[in-house]
């Protein structure tokens, strides 16, 4: 006869709703380590699919993803003649906010040359941009249909294709169009404000002393021009021929004036210790917590459970049990707990980690770390009911 399993039996009820609440805790602790890992996947999703070597940002700024970073599109052909540089592209990011169907519409809008780095990565629906203007490329979370138009700085583009699971650091759904295009959305002004720049240069060339009114008038339209280029970009990605020494490649180009270069393995750090690391540290210490608040309850419960039988095992004594069953007996009923609840937190949690807003990666070494740790916050637990245990005389049995 198995003691533990009949004294289960003996207050079912209130061990299966233990273990259910349990289970709950446990599913909850889950959930944040896979929400942490979704976090770092999500931080590092565009730089992954982007697949560079090199970024190059404006000099004294971390971007192109934590802080503003503009810089000149055409320095892609210098760094293209760098040694060692295979190709190089340049790229545009921007956050688009605005509103659809009535509801706050929020994506990550990327600008990409057609043929070189940065694009979508993979098509999962329809087909990828292949004209210069007025097509975008969604990710199907942005539950934009093909064929639909969005409306972008006065301009229609009509969705072509739909990619799976790109997201920005922010944790917004990725969308993509042409550099040209992402330039003029993000960087052209509108009419009346192109209208008033016109209109102060004009002055401010007409009080020139050196120019008269004539030729104020012919060189407004050429500044104008070049103080209103769109040709900027947010940063410049590179790779590299396969064998190119990259530290080589990188101290070349920070030698320039205005341009600061970053490896890929740079910008993880940035976008993990920088943007999502008091994320990590509060995820971190929710799910200390729950597993405290886990192993009072376990004790709890188990304290309960043997004060209830105190006379039994006074009784087990007295009939000679020997200490090591009357252990087991508890050691088995707190571990059995841990084990359910497990399984419960484990089977709520993969039928639901879909439905977050946010990802949601179970990674096996997490699953396994934490069943490792709910195995010993059992066994620790149960030392409280075993330490109650031992200390009962075997006269009690036959107190009234």
């Amino acid at each position: 006869m198995n003691l533990a399993l009949r004294d289960i039996r003996h207050h079912r009820s209130r061990f299966i709703q233990t273990c259910l609440g349990l289970g709950l805790l446990l599913g909850v602790v889950m959930s944040m380590s896979g929400i942490y890992r979704g976090l770092f996947t999500d931080a590092t999703a565009v730089l992954n699919a982007t697949a560079a070597d090199l970024w190059v940002v404006q000099q004294d700024t971390s971007g192109p993803f934590a802080a503003t970073s503009r810089i000149p599109e055409d320095i892609k052909y210098r760094i293209r003649a760098v040694p060692g540089v295979a190709q190089a592209s340049a790229l545009s990011f921007q956050n688009i906010q605005s509103d659809r169907h009535g509801k706050p519409f929020r994506f990550f809008l990327v600008g990409y040359e057609l043929g070189g780095l940065g694009g979508p990565p993979v098509i999962v629906a329809g087909r990828a941009i292949r004209q210069k203007h007025y097509e975008i490329v969604v990710d199907r979370a942005m539950k934009v249909p093909l064929g639909e138009t969005l409306r972008l700085a006065d301009d229609d583009y009509t969705v072509v294709g739909h990619t799976a699971r790109m997201v920005s650091s922010a944790g917004d759904p990725v969308a993509y169009v042409t550099l040209a295009d992402a330039q003029k959305i993000q960087f052209q002004d509108d009419d009346n404000a192109i209208r008033n720049n016109r209109a102060r240069l004009a002055g401010q060339l007409s009080r020139l002393p050196y120019l008269s009114p004539s030729q104020a008038s012919q060189l407004t339209p050429q500044v104008a021009g070049i103080v209103g280029s769109t040709h900027i970009a947010n940063t410049v990605v590179a790779r590299l021929i396969p064998g190119a020494d990259l530290s080589q490649v990188q101290e070349r180009i920070s030698r320039w004036n205005h341009f600061r270069p970053f490896t890929a393995q740079d910008q993880v750090h940035i976008l993990t210790e920088g943007m999502i690391k008091k994320a990590k540290m509060q995820l971190g210490l929710f799910r200390a917590i729950l597993l405290i608040i886990s192993g009072v309850i376990i004790s709890l419960i188990i304290y309960t459970m043997t004060l209830d039988k105190l006379r039994v095992i006074a009784t087990l004594k007295l009939i000679g049990t020997r200490n090591r069953v009357i252990v087991g007996l508890i050691l088995q009923q707190s571990l059995l707990m841990g084990l359910i609840a497990y399984a419960v937190g484990y089977t709520l949690i993969g039928l639901t980690h879909d439905k977050f807003p946010r990802r949601v990666d179970l990674v096996p070494v997490d699953l396994i770390g934490l069943f490792v740790i709910v195995l010993v916050i059992c066994i620790a637990a149960s030392l409280v009911g075993i330490r109650k245990a031992m200390r009962v005389e075997p006269a009690e049995a036959l107190g009234g």
